[in-house]
């Protein structure tokens, strides 16, 4: 079977956003270029992080939109003057919520490349009337009002701050799109189950629960649970009283000959048990299932919607 390759690049339209691809269209480009390109809210200015490779066709969102041009220096120009723009539109729209009473919170605005329409997104706790509000922007700004309801995953990262790592968000530095999340990864890594280790800024569970999760899953299915009887290498029989993942080190309560007990420390691959599924694994695959499904529709991100 013969796999289609296209050529594409990836263009990136804000600071950790979604890569989208696209044909560059004869023009040589290299990553770090900015570049206009058409997209469904019109013409934007992107910076290229991926630079020209193939790519397979099953993987690329169809129709692919060409490169327009690369950026000249005009159209730097322009997009500078847009962020100052950006900037006063913010404070004008602060202005026209305070005036209409709503109860909103604005946390964005944008200008499009081609300064057709001006997007402003907002958090609130739950549907908001805004229809004077856009009309009132609309004799302000002269152009297309659009405003968009975001989450407080989106809201934390496009403010960003400093996670309890003391590093900057990863949502608000890497990370290009949402992955779910769930109180299971925290179990399998052996953290606390206090809301407050565990959360992030924006107060849902912190998104580097996932980072290592493919590697505690791993190293966890080499040991046995806690409860569990093992052998020993002894030929000694004893309960599993804890377990060091990163070491893969079991310590086991082990009967002796005179029917004393004492704890002995092991390493994982030297015990012979029998992997079983229990009900509290049940129960969490179960919270698992209906954990992804609410983020995945929480976290669906309106902020690179092109």
């Amino acid at each position: 079977m013969v796999i289609s390759m296209t050529n594409v690049i990836g263009v990136r339209f804000r600071r950790a956003g979604k890569i989208y691809f696209f044909d560059p269209a004869g023009y040589e480009i290299k990553q770090g270029d900015n570049v206009i390109v058409e997209t469904a809210r019109g013409v934007e200015y992107g910076n290229v992080v991926i630079g020209p490779r193939d790519v397979e066709e099953n993987k690329i969102i169809q129709p692919l939109k060409p490169v327009i041009r690369t950026a000249t220096v005009e159209d730097d120009e322009i997009e500078a003057r847009n962020k100052v723009k950006e900037k006063e539109a913010f404070q004008i729209c602060l202005e026209k919520i305070k005036k209409h009473e709503l109860e909103m919170k604005l946390i964005d605005s944008e200008y499009t490349f081609d300064n057709n329409k001006v997007l402003f997104y907002f958090t609130a706790d739950g549907r908001i009337d805004f229809r004077e509000l856009v009309k009132d922007l609309a004799s302000v700004f002269k152009t297309r009002i659009e405003l968009r309801q975001i989450g407080v995953r989106d809201e934390t990262k496009v403010v960003g701050g400093i996670g309890i790592c003391g590093r900057p968000l990863c949502c608000h530095t890497h990370l290009s799109e949402f992955a779910p999340v769930s109180i299971k990864m925290a179990k399998e890594q052996n953290l606390s189950l206090n809301p407050t280790k565990i959360s992030g800024v924006c107060g849902r569970l912190m998104c580097c629960l996932k980072h290592e999760e493919e590697a505690y899953e791993d190293l966890n299915s080499k040991l046995p649970s806690v409860g569990d009887m093992v052998t020993t290498s002894e030929g000694l029989r004893g309960e599993v009283q804890s377990v060091t993942v990163l070491k893969q080190l079991v310590k086991v309560i082990v009967t002796l000959e005179n029917d004393e007990k004492e704890v002995r420390e092991y390493k994982a691959s030297t015990l012979k048990f029998t992997a079983k599924k229990r009900k509290e694994k049940v129960a969490l695959d179960e919270e698992l299932r209906v954990l992804e499904m609410l983020e995945m529709k929480e976290g669906k991100s309106h902020l690179d919607d092109v």
